[in-house]
């Protein structure tokens, strides 16, 4: 998930070729849309298809219901990482840019300020299907100049899922809660000393699990200190803070008691479709800290089909560091449907974002995703309300849950999250000496005069 200013020259060059490679090369007809064909670019990873599969019914639908109009579907096979470094050099060259993006709502402030997508205000004051879109949701597509780059698909939630069976055999109750972080450490370690062959826990950490290691593993533990990354009403990021080598040293213990996967599973970019597709229906894993879209993974379209999956998992809230607060804590984001700056035709562009966003289209893919819907007609509609025994709990986290800072410095902040991180789990820096590189890192990033301990 990290942007190009994170990777080396070396890295540039082999990220544009195969950048260039998706799009189709060096075509004299550019890589917006020719006539009327619209390109859609897409990550694509792993065994699971739910957003092909997706993207696939739209395309028949959206062309026989305009006639002449094309809509080019452009995958990018690479882990998230990767994903976004290929993506935004696509998005470079008018010679190489797709036309419509899938975009993670963290990215929009720094890929506007770098000049690859457009505001879409023009059309949203005609689209009767706005006032649809919850007031969050739309706030979190919205950029610093108060202009909306990015219709949201869908948004989300974090926290524990945990295999009943495998608690039950370690003594501990099937409706787990765990109060604490310490709550969550004693549960690791009697699971650890009941079931030997049996990973007790599951946190990303690293770099190559990217933006999973920040938000889902790191910010779900800060966050849960009462700390903050940033304050949007100072405009100061937070450093010298020692919530920060705590969240650390919950991953230092975690890794040093081998409560964790080694680190040669856990750093492998491969980690989080190991968790959904083999640790977890295998029961060769107790505890995953993760997202609310996890179980899609093992519905009949997802890549992992699991029968049984709901007799055997469940869901825990994650807890706050001591259970003070509101006693729990989740994270969300969401992606969007954006629009980029050399889009070769904005309407035919619009008119493909608008066809993926509609009621029927969000619907189907919010169900199959497992997706806390953002519209409004969604979110009420039976067929998706019936779709998901987990959807009541991941969505009952909404009033708790936090929001990564919207500022244009935070994917390069997330990128020195995953580093100290990387640097605690490898035993090349204890906890307090990763905050401290983290801290001048940041510095260095925003600027001494926008930092301060919060």
């Amino acid at each position: 998930m990290r942007r190009r200013s994170f990777l080396s020259i070396a890295g540039l060059g082999a990220g544009t070729a195969l950048a260039t490679a998706a799009c189709g090369g060096g075509s004299d007809s550019g890589g917006g849309s020719a006539g009327g064909t619209t390109k859609v670019a897409y990550q694509q990873w792993g065994s699971g298809t739910v957003m092909k599969d997706y993207l696939g019914t739209v395309k028949t639908a959206y062309e026989k219901a305009n006639s002449g109009k094309t809509m080019e579907l452009v995958p990018i096979v690479a882990s998230e990482n990767d994903y976004y470094t290929k993506l935004q050099l696509m998005m470079r060259s008018p010679r190489t840019s797709p036309d419509v993006v899938y975009e993670d709502t963290f990215l929009i402030n720094s890929d506007i300020t770098a000049g690859y997508l457009q505001p879409l205000d023009t059309w949203l004051g005609k689209w009767d299907q706005w006032d649809q879109f919850q007031d969050v949701a739309k706030g979190a597509a919205k950029a610093q100049d108060g202009k909306t780059y990015g219709i949201p698909d869908g948004t989300d939630t974090r926290a524990l899922w945990f295999n009943k069976d495998l608690l039950s055999q370690a003594g501990l109750p099937e409706a787990w809660a765990p109060k604490s972080w310490d709550d969550i450490l004693t549960a690791c370690r009697e699971i650890k000393g009941k079931l030997p062959n049996v990973t007790p826990i599951n946190v990303y950490a690293g770099k190559a699990a990217g933006e999973a290691a920040s938000m889902q593993g790191f910010e779900m533990l800060f966050y849960g200190t009462g700390s903050t990354l940033y304050d949007p009403s100072k405009d100061k990021w937070n450093v010298g803070s020692p919530e920060f080598v705590d969240a650390l040293q919950f991953i230092k213990t975690i890794f040093d008691e081998k409560l964790a996967p080694d680190p040669s599973v856990a750093l492998d970019a491969q980690i989080g479709n190991r968790v959904s597709e083999e640790f977890l229906p295998k029961g060769q894993l107790a505890i995953a800290l993760d997202g609310s879209w996890q179980s899609s993974n093992w519905l009949t379209t997802g890549g992992a089909p699991w029968e049984q999956w709901n007799d055997v998992m469940a869901q825990a809230p994650m807890p706050t560091k001591d259970g003070s607060g509101d006693g729990k804590i989740s994270m969300s984001g969401g992606w969007t449907w954006a629009m980029t700056k050399n889009a070769s035709n904005a309407d035919n562009a619009w008119n493909v974002i608008s066809t993926l966003t509609s009621f029927d289209n969000n619907l189907r893919y919010n169900i199959n995703s497992a997706a806390v819907a953002v519209r409004k007609d969604v979110a009420a509609d039976a067929s998706y309300t019936g779709s998901n025994p987990t959807l009541e709990f991941f969505s009952s986290l909404v009033p708790v849950t936090q929001y990564r800072p919207q500022n244009t410095d935070y994917p390069r902040v997330s990128n020195e999250i995953q580093v100290a991180m990387e640097a605690v789990v490898t035993g090349q820096a204890s906890p307090a000496d990763a905050a401290k590189a983290y801290d001048e890192a940041v510095k260095g990033i925003v600027g001494e005069d926008k930092t301060a301990t919060l």
